[in-house]
């Protein structure tokens, strides 16, 4: 199992209306090709970010799973075409597991 974080730096006072469009309308598509983890915003630090993690079984299946959401035309109709005007930054990193860590 390979972790994927990506941590989104939004527009100052854009968060509201980003929350509300992942929550509406990004995170029902995504959830048809994606497995979510977590999704939190940041309190202390850089402000304005949202993170979230993503489980794949290997990054075979991240690229496959990442290719078939990219594929989906609600994917761009209804989310991205609204969302990425927030966006100042993204980044993503693969995170791999521990032996000890309690996510396998």
């Amino acid at each position: 199992m390979i972790y994927e974080l990506r941590t989104y730096t939004l527009r100052p006072g854009t968060m509201p209306e980003f929350l509300t469009r992942v929550e509406r309308d990004g995170l029902p598509i995504a959830r048809k090709h994606l497995k979510l983890v977590g999704y939190w915003q940041t309190e202390v630090g850089t402000l304005n970010q949202a993170c979230h993690l993503w489980a794949h079984e290997s990054l075979d299946a991240r690229a496959a799973n990442r290719a078939k959401l990219m594929a989906d035309p609600d994917w761009h109709e209804k989310y991205l075409k609204f969302v990425l005007p927030l966006f100042e930054k993204q980044e993503t990193v693969i995170l791999k597991p521990t032996p000890f860590s309690p996510l396998q």
